[in-house]
């Protein structure tokens, strides 16, 4: 897994988006950014957060539901994929189900013993380095 780009997970959620990063074969948690009123802005933060952290590819979740098909989530979704590749062309944007990760972070988080308030701070970007694992996973 040493070959591995060094990859920014993105959750996107509709107040915040949560970072995750994972360098070799081991995703971690990195960041919540609050969403702007600017989609474009947000565009540019998730960017700014994959260059800071010398990342070379980007993983968006992909919110589909249970069914496997393409809600309003999934279409905005697929509108800030459009935006990262036309900002970053350089860096590898892919997508990757995202179904469950909210609430394996949010259980993973109780068992830690975090309080709901504490959880709040950190869930979404546990629910991306839980994404990324599972992204990891499959390919490996």
């Amino acid at each position: 897994m040493a070959d591995q780009p060094k990859t920014l997970g993105v959750d996107l959620g509709e107040r915040r988006i949560g970072l995750a990063v994972a360098a070799g074969g081991v995703a971690v948690p990195h960041a919540t950014l609050e969403r702007s009123t600017e989609p474009a802005a947000d565009r540019v933060a998730v960017v700014a957060a994959a260059r800071a952290a010398g990342c070379e590819r980007i993983v968006v979740g992909m919110p589909t539901s249970l069914s496997g098909d393409e809600g309003p989530a999934a279409v905005a979704a697929q509108a800030e994929v459009a935006g990262l590749r036309a900002l970053a062309p350089d860096l590898e944007i892919v997508v990757f189900d995202e179904r469950f990760t909210t609430v394996i972070a949010q259980r993973e988080l109780h068992t830690a013993g975090l309080s709901a308030k504490q959880q709040r701070r950190v869930v979404d970007e546990t629910a991306a380095a839980v994404m990324l694992q599972s992204y990891l996973e499959r390919r490996a």
